[in-house]
């Protein structure tokens, strides 16, 4: 018979915790941030160069293109070469970004300044990730999560405000191009004073906790391309394409549906993405806690996405009236919140060590994809007047997350049976 050696995780001081996470935790609001550098400035783009909003269209899809293909591949990277240099050189793309933007004399501009935007947000998510699983502690990474979710949320609101102030006070928006430059740069000036504390090549804490059983098969002598093998990992893949879709509907194009399907004026309906976003930062703060009393994450998930998708539901049939359905399409933020943290918990579960960059590279990559493709099917539901179809597909979508994030649980509840099977021996 043999037996399962585990590693006694190390004491972590909470002030080495908190650092790590707020240092993680400012990185990805800046790249969420720079989701947002070009959309934010699209009247202007119009006013000056004439563009129509399909050739403003193509400017997301080749930031969401690049950045979904490059976060794929960019595991692997990280992996490599560890998490802190990648995500330097990231930032150092989104700087050129800014600048490029500021230059920019024509539509050619402003796709450089896009694609070098892109190629920025590639490594966040996998980079992110593997510094937060090797350096804070077991008990506070539900927390981790949850800070870097909400700090996600926060970088999409405060991107509109930042570039459209400026661009409104300088009456230039080049001018604003050039501040999110410096915004960026104080960024990573801040990261490197600090860069020890973002250090994933000397992390606080053992890769796997006392008394927990591996996730996943460890790969570390097979091939790295071995992990792709693992049906949980492209299930997660697929939990993560369905809910972005779900979100992408919300984001994008739950002012217009309700204009459409309770006649309500653009000053109400505008209101409802902020409101999604703050329930859903609401959700997200909270969901840090059941995330880190929970080993079944999906059991988490569960519920609250289809508490979100009977609510998106409900908006969709029309019987709620007027302010009520932009109330209760808000409120649908709250449940997706809950889940963030207990998703990125459930990715970790789904990791063979030694491989961390490269799942959450290829997984988030869903992200980036469920965005590019479903604005256009979303887009023409209303272009057809079916407004009505934002919210049941939008509901569809978090129908399907779900029941790829219980497969998920099913297949290493699974593995986990079969390797304790395998030590009895």
């Amino acid at each position: 018979m043999t037996t399962t050696t585990t590693t006694a995780p190390i004491h972590v001081p909470l002030r080495e915790d908190v650092r790590t996470i707020g240092l993680i935790g400012l990185a990805h609001g800046t790249s969420h941030f720079f989701h947002l550098l070009l959309p934010s400035l699209f009247p202007l783009f119009i006013h000056d160069f004439g563009l129509s909003y399909a050739e403003l269209g193509l400017l997301v899809t080749t930031f969401f293109v690049i950045s979904g293909t490059g976060q794929a591949t960019s595991g692997f990277l990280v992996d490599r070469v560890g998490a802190r240099p990648v995500l330097f050189a990231a930032m150092g793309c989104f700087a050129l970004s800014g600048l490029a933007l500021s230059l920019a004399t024509g539509y050619g501009g402003l796709m450089l300044a896009s694609g070098l935007a892109g190629l920025g947000n590639c490594p966040f998510h996998p980079a992110d990730f593997t510094i937060l699983n090797r350096r804070v502690s077991p008990p506070r990474l539900g927390h981790a999560f949850s800070v870097h979710g909400l700090s996600g949320n926060l970088g999409w609101a405060v991107a509109p405000l930042y570039l459209t102030g400026i661009a409104t006070a300088s009456g230039a928006w080049r001018v604003a191009a050039v501040c999110a430059s410096l915004l960026v740069l104080v960024v990573m000036a801040l990261l490197w004073w600090q860069r020890d504390g973002i250090d994933d090549r000397r992390g606080s804490v053992p890769q796997v906790p006392m008394g927990a059983s591996h996730a996943a098969p460890t790969l570390a002598t097979e091939h790295p391309m071995a992990f792709m093998k693992l049906p949980s990992v492209w299930l997660c893949f697929s939990f993560f394409f369905w809910s972005t879709c779900a979100l992408s509907a919300i984001q994008s194009f739950a002012s217009p549906a309700l204009q459409q399907l309770e006649g309500l004026p653009l000053s109400t309906t505008s209101l409802v993405v902020s409101g999604y976003m703050l329930f859903g930062a609401v959700g997200i703060v909270i969901g840090g806690f059941l995330a880190t009393r929970s080993e079944r994450q999906e059991r988490i998930i569960s519920p609250c996405l289809l508490g979100s998708g009977a609510l998106l539901v409900l908006v969709g049939t029309g019987v709620v009236p007027g302010v009520m359905a932009v109330v209760l399409t808000a409120v649908a933020g709250f449940g997706t919140g809950l889940a963030n943290p207990s998703r990125d918990m459930l990715i970790k579960r789904a990791a063979p060590p030694g491989a961390t960059g490269r799942v959450y590279g290829t997984v988030y990559s869903a992200l980036d994809l469920g965005f590019a493709l479903s604005a256009p099917v979303f887009g023409a539901m209303l272009d057809h007047h079916r407004p009505s179809g934002v919210f049941f597909g939008s509901a569809l979508a978090l129908g399907l997350s779900v029941v790829s994030a219980a497969a998920v649980g099913l297949f290493i509840q699974r593995g986990r049976q079969v390797a304790g099977r395998v030590a009895a021996l």
